[in-house]
């Protein structure tokens, strides 16, 4: 009898062992299981999309997965063929009457493993520190900053230097005692060209914030076609990866602000005029806005995030054609009969008009006193002059001239420009008003040949482009490697 107990001991031992092994052997199954998880992710059957792109994946028999979009599909398929529910729950599951769109019976064979593709790896992001005061740079810093990348504007620069430094300086404080710091919101006119865009662009870049530019030729009034007001907040967030704390702390540029101005003589709804500026008057001062997240049209399957626009500065621009003569209309008002009377066209030939610019001008202009109000800092750029041109043809980090010249060095041919080259492409520029923009047209149309020439022939080694190549009646310096004699050509 005690053999017999003890062969039994020795069974139920052998048997607890067995347990614990089987025990380990899941738990190893388990975990392995669970890192393949974490590595891999489901495959639609049908749309063959990743879980990632299409959403939680619904499992059925065999382990097959279908997104949750090709399975209302296959409902749909089955109410409009006239397949009851009370079918589903008597038939049997290997297979689904009336439908065409999945057949389980034919999936009998399908390997889980192959409706699974690994993970992408996401980026790893910084942490984004919370805004100190310590760390905003001095206004003085960020003009110096931005002096590497605009030629002149100088007065411009320094009021939004002076503007976003506050600004700044009031998110980071977020209140203090009982005194309220108003927003630093900025209106800024300038002539086409003048690089209103590329400042605010420059600006975002130096401080590190999300920046959204979006244009307001296309906002109008809720309910019409066209984008929403609430629209430029929702691309600040994407700018920002829909993280709303960064968002919240971002640059919004409004472009063309002069299109929404109030229309004269119309008896029509003003949808995208004076309707657009009312509506952007809760955005401009701070409000809760609720914005779809990923889309910037609010529908019911796009989820929706609260934004609060309190912290969020708000820049607006615009070239405002015709607003030079409503300035002139009232400077002129100030003239009287007498010997000392000014002309009436005393201020036609003066380019930098807008600089004059007052709040009492732009109500005339067709901008209603409630959004003026809620841009406190109204500024002017300059007209561009030649001189400036050819500064910013050379002298920014990333001017037009180094662009090619780096480009050339790739090719290890070095390129130089004649100072009064320079002053002829400037004075074409100019010519054409459109500011600086018509300076990259004119250096791409006599480039071209050059950078189509050139890469031909490996004895090139120097290229200098002179004034006679500009005014079309000669062509550039061309210098041979290891030879000092310089030759003229005429590019072909």
């Amino acid at each position: 009898m005690s053999e017999n107990y003890d062969d039994q001991d020795i069974e139920l031992e052998v048997d607890l062992e067995s347990e614990e092994d089987t025990e380990d052997y899941e738990e190893n199954t388990k975990k392995r299981d669970k890192d393949n998880d974490n590595e891999y992710e489901d495959v639609c059957y049908i749309c063959h999309r990743p879980e990632s792109r299409a959403g939680k994946m619904m499992r059925i028999p065999n382990n097959i997965c279908i997104c949750s979009d090709c399975m209302q599909k296959t409902f749909d398929s089955m109410n409009s063929s006239g397949f009851n529910m009370d079918d589903i729950l008597n038939m049997n599951l290997g297979r689904m009457p009336n439908i065409s769109m999945i057949n389980l019976s034919d999936l009998q064979n399908m390997m889980p493993n192959n409706q699974r593709i690994k993970k992408k790896k996401p980026k790893e992001k910084a942490k984004q520190p919370k805004l100190d005061i310590k760390s905003i740079p001095a206004p003085h810093k960020i003009k110096a900053s931005l002096d590497d990348y605009v030629v002149g504007q100088e007065q411009a620069k320094k009021i939004m230097s002076v503007a976003v430094y506050n600004h700044y300086k009031r998110v980071a404080t977020d209140t203090m005692d009982d005194i309220e710091i108003e927003k630093s919101n900025m209106l800024m006119v300038g002539p086409t060209g003048s690089g209103k865009t590329y400042l605010v662009k420059t600006l975002a870049r130096l401080l590190d914030v999300p920046l959204a530019i979006t244009d307001a030729t296309s906002l109008t009034e809720a309910g019409y076609i066209g984008d929403d007001i609430e629209s430029v907040v929702s691309k600040l967030l994407a700018a920002a990866g829909n993280d709303v704390e960064k968002a919240e702390h971002g640059i919004i540029f409004i472009d063309e602000i002069d299109k929404i101005a109030k229309k004269k003589n119309t008896n029509q709804r003003d949808v995208s005029g004076e309707s657009v500026q009312q509506g952007m008057l809760k955005l401009l001062e701070g409000a809760e806005v609720e914005v779809p997240v990923g889309a910037t049209s609010k529908n019911a399957m796009v989820p929706m995030t609260t934004v609060n626009t309190k912290n969020i500065l708000f820049v607006c621009g615009g070239a405002f054609p015709d607003l030079e003569n409503v300035i002139k209309e009232r400077l002129n008002k100030r003239s009287s009969m007498g010997f000392k009377a000014d002309l009436k066209d005393k201020y036609d030939g003066e380019e930098n008009l807008l600089q004059q610019v007052t709040v009492e001008d732009m109500k005339n202009f067709g901008m209603i006193p409630e959004f003026v109000g809620r841009l406190p800092i109204l500024f002017s750029l300059e007209a561009l002059t030649e001189d400036m041109l050819v500064k910013i043809l050379k002298e920014p980090k990333n001017a037009i001239i180094k662009q090619y010249q780096k480009l050339l060095s790739l090719d290890e041919v070095d390129l130089e420009f004649e100072e009064e080259a320079l002053h002829v492409i400037a004075r074409k520029a100019k010519e054409k008003e459109v500011g600086a923009r018509a300076l990259r047209a004119i250096i791409e149309d006599f480039m071209l040949d050059i950078m189509y020439e050139v890469p031909k022939d490996d004895n090139i080694g120097k290229v200098v482009i002179t004034k006679e190549y500009i005014e079309k009646t000669g062509g550039p310096v061309i210098m041979m490697r290891g030879c000092p004699v310089i030759e003229e050509k005429t590019l072909a």
